[in-house]
C-alpha cells in the first residue's frame, strides 16, 4: 500500500474527544494490550496528529502520528499498527517468519508467498483467513511487515505451503516508515531460542548460501504459480538497505557514532550559517524569526534531509536563536509583543566567515510529493489574441479566420501590412492612417462612423487589440503548448477570518501553473510549522485551494517567487503579508 509515494491531504492536531475515541478503538482492535500499554501508545498530553492521505492507488488512509512517528493507520474503518508500534509491542499480532532476501520484494509491493515462510520448531501460529499478522525475519523477532492472512493456518499446511500467504499492507522501508524517524528494527531474540542458539542460527543463515539459493527458487516458484512472477531480487541482507531509504530524513551513515538529536543539531547550525552567509542581506533586517526559518533556513537544507527543530536538543527556534545570540552571531529583539525579529547580524563572525557552503544539488528546486521529489520549472505564459467574427474581414487578407490565435507582434504586422497594401497611410502625415470601410466597421464605435476619418498609428493598433478577444498560451517544459481563450487566472492569495477569530491564508489557482496543491500544502506545513488543509475551491469546478493557519503570505511569496521563479504579475495578494513588527 505504501510501496510508492502517498499524497497528504491534511495534518492536524488531534482533539481531546478524538484522542479518547482512538484509545477505545485501540482497546477494541487489540485486546491483548493492557490499560497502561494503551495509554503509552496513545498518550494523554503528548503531541498526537491526525494525517489524512491518499495512497498511490487512491485509497483514503488516516494515519496517527506520535513523537514524529506514524503509530497507527486506519483503512476502511480498520485499525492497523505500524512497524514502529510493533517494535514496542512485538507480541501484539501473531508473527510469521521469512528470510532476509524476501524483505526487498515486500518493500517493492509484493505479497508474501507461502514458500517463503520459515517453519519454526513449534509450528506456524494459528490464524484464520483475514486475520491481521506480523512478519519478521530469521534471527530477529522485530516485525518488518504487517499483512492479512489469505488463508487459515490449516489451509496453509494442507496446500503444502504453496500459493499466496499474506496480502502485505505496510513494511519497514516503505514510504509510511520513511515518514517517521527511519530507525532500524531493534534486535529481539526469538522466543524459542537462547542466545547461544541464536548466534548459531545467525551464523548458519549467513553461511549457507545454498539454502538461500533454494529459498529464492521456492519464492519465485510460488509467485509464478499465482501469476505474479517478479524479477529475481539480489541477495541483500537486512543491513544492506536501498540507497534511497534516507530520502527526506536524516543521514543514517553516522548513526552509529551520533544520535539523531546530535545530527539534527548539526543540521540546524549548518542551515543557520548557510542562510546568513548566502541568503540574508543587511537590507532584509529586521527579519521576523519565523520568516528566517521558513524562507531562508529551510531552503538551505540539503537535498534528502529534513530540518525538524523539535527533534533537536533545542526543541524551539527561540531557544536556538538565543544560543546564537549568546555566541554574538546575531541580535534578536522583540519588536512587538510576542513577535521576535533578527535586528543585527555579525557577518564578520568567525563561524560565518569560516563556513564552507555545500555544493548545490542540481535538483534543489523541487516539489515534495510524499517522499518523491520532482523538479519544477515554471511554465512559459504568453498572451495571445483571438479573432472574433466582427474582425474577420480585417484579418482574412492575411490568411486568418474567426477563432485564429495571434501574438501581439503578429497583429501589429498584419495591421501595418494592411494599411500599406491598401494605400491608407496619409501622404501628408505618415503618422496618420486613413480609415477605409473595413477599418471603420472593425474598430470604430457607431457614433464615430461618420466623424473619425483618420487615426494615429498607436491609436489604431490599440483599438484593434482591444477589439480582439483575449487568450493565452501556456507551455510546460517538455510538453505541447496549451492555448485557451480568456485571461489566465493569477494565483490568488487571500486572508480569511474563521469563527474562532483566527486568520487563515487561502491560496487558489495553483493547478493552472502546474503546481500540485497537496505538494504545496506539505511544504508550507513544514516551513510555517502550521496546520494545512486542501479543500475544493468554492465556485470552481475541479479546482482545489490550500488553507494554512495564520498569515503565511510571506512564506507563500518566497516559495512562489524565489524558489519556483513564477513572475510576480501572475500572483495577486502578496501585499497582504504581515509587516515586520506586527503580530500575525
Amino acid at each position: 500500500m505504501f510501496a510508492k509515494a502517498f499524497r497528504v491531504k491534511s495534518n492536524t492536531a488531534i482533539k481531546g474527544s478524538d484522542r479518547r475515541k482512538l484509545r477505545a478503538d485501540v482497546t477494541t482492535a487489540f485486546p491483548t494490550l493492557g490499560t497502561d500499554q494503551v495509554s503509552e501508545l496513545v498518550p494523554g498530553k503528548e503531541e498526537l496528529n491526525i494525517v489524512k492521505l491518499y495512497a498511490y492507488k487512491g485509497d483514503a488512509v488516516t494515519v496517527y502520528v506520535s513523537g514524529g512517528n506514524p503509530i497507527l493507520f486506519e483503512l476502511e474503518k480498520n485499525l492497523y499498527p505500524t512497524v514502529y508500534t510493533l517494535w514496542s509491542y512485538p507480541d501484539l499480532l501473531p508473527t510469521f517468519t521469512t528470510w532476509p532476501l524476501v524483505l526487498e520484494k515486500l518493500v517493492g509491493g509484493a505479497d508474501l508467498m507461502l514458500p517463503g515462510l520459515v517453519m519454526p520448531p513449534a509450528g506456524l501460529p494459528q490464524v484464520q483467513k483475514g486475520d491481521l499478522c506480523a512478519i519478521s525475519l530469521v534471527g530477529n523477532r522485530a516485525p518488518v511487515a504487517i499483512g492479512v492472512a489469505a488463508m487459515s493456518t490449516a489451509e496453509m499446511l494442507t496446500s503444502g505451503l504453496k500459493g499466496r500467504g499474506f496480502s502485505v499492507l505496510h513494511t519497514y522501508q516503505d514510504h509510511l516508515w520513511r515518514s517517521g524517524n527511519k530507525s532500524s528494527p531493534p534486535s529481539i531474540a526469538p522466543l524459542a531460542l537462547d542466545s547461544a542458539d541464536l548466534s548459531e542460527e545467525k551464523g548458519s543463515v549467513q553461511v549457507d548460501s545454498t539454502l538461500q539459493g533454494d529459498m529464492r527458487h521456492m519464492i519465485l516458484e510460488g509467485e509464478e504459480e499465482n501469476g505474479e512472477a517478479h524479477q529475481a531480487c539480489e541477495e541483500k541482507s537486512l543491513s544492506e538497505a536501498p540507497e534511497d531509504t534516507s530520502t527526506g530524513g536524516l543521514n543514517q551513515d553516522s548513526t552509529d557514532s551520533k544520535t539523531l538529536q546530535e545530527q539534527m543539531d548539526e543540521l540546524l547550525q549548518q542551515c543557520f550559517l548557510h542562510a546568513l552567509k548566502c541568503r540574508v542581506k543587511k537590507a532584509d533586517l529586521p527579519l521576523l524569526t519565523s520568516t528566517f526559518l521558513g524562507c531562508h533556513m529551510f531552503s538551505c537544507c540539503p537535498e534528502g534531509r529534513q530540518l525538524d527543530i523539535k527533534k533537536s536538543s533545542y526543541k524551539k527556534l527561540s531557544k536556538f536563536l538565543q544560543q546564537m545570540q549568546q555566541e554574538q552571531i546575531i541580535q534578536v529583539k522583540e519588536l512587538s509583543k510576542g513577535v521576535e525579529s533578527i535586528v543585527a547580524v555579525d557577518w564578520k563572525h568567525p563561524r560565518i566567515t569560516s563556513f564552507v557552503i555545500p555544493e548545490p544539488s542540481p535538483t534543489s528546486q523541487t516539489i515534495q510529493e510524499g517522499s518523491r521529489e520532482q523538479p519544477y520549472h515554471p511554465p512559459d505564459i504568453k498572451p495571445l489574441y483571438c479573432v472574433p467574427a466582427s474582425m474577420t474581414l480585417l484579418f482574412q487578407e492575411s490568411g486568418h479566420k474567426k477563432g485564429s490565435f495571434l501574438e501581439g507582434s503578429e497583429v501589429r504586422m498584419i495591421i501595418i501590412n494592411y494599411a500599406k497594401k491598401n494605400d491608407l497611410v496619409d501622404a501628408d502625415n505618415k503618422n496618420l492612417v486613413k480609415l477605409d470601410p473595413i477599418l471603420c466597421d472593425c474598430i470604430l464605435e457607431k457614433n464615430e462612423q461618420h466623424t473619425v476619418m483618420k487615426l494615429p498609428w498607436d491609436s489604431l493598433l490599440t483599438r484593434c487589440l482591444e477589439k480582439l478577444q483575449p487568450a493565452y498560451q501556456v507551455t510546460f517544459p517538455g510538453q505541447e503548448p496549451i492555448v485557451k481563450k480568456g485571461k489566465i487566472c493569477p494565483i490568488d492569495i487571500t486572508l480569511a477570518q474563521r469563527a474562532s477569530n483566527k486568520k487563515v491564508t487561502v491560496v487558489r489557482n495553483l493547478e493552472a501553473y502546474g503546481l500540485d496543491p497537496y505538494s504545496v500544502a506539505a511544504i508550507l506545513q513544514q516551513r510555517c510549522q502550521a496546520s494545512t488543509t486542501v479543500t475544493s475551491a468554492p465556485g470552481a469546478k475541479d479546482s482545489l485551494q490550500v488553507q494554512i493557519q495564520g498569515n503565511q503570505v510571506h512564506h507563500l511569496g518566497w516559495l512562489l517567487l524565489e524558489e519556483y521563479q513564477l513572475p510576480r504579475k501572475h500572483i495577486q495578494g502578496l501585499e497582504k503579508a504581515p509587516k515586520p513588527g506586527k503580530k500575525k
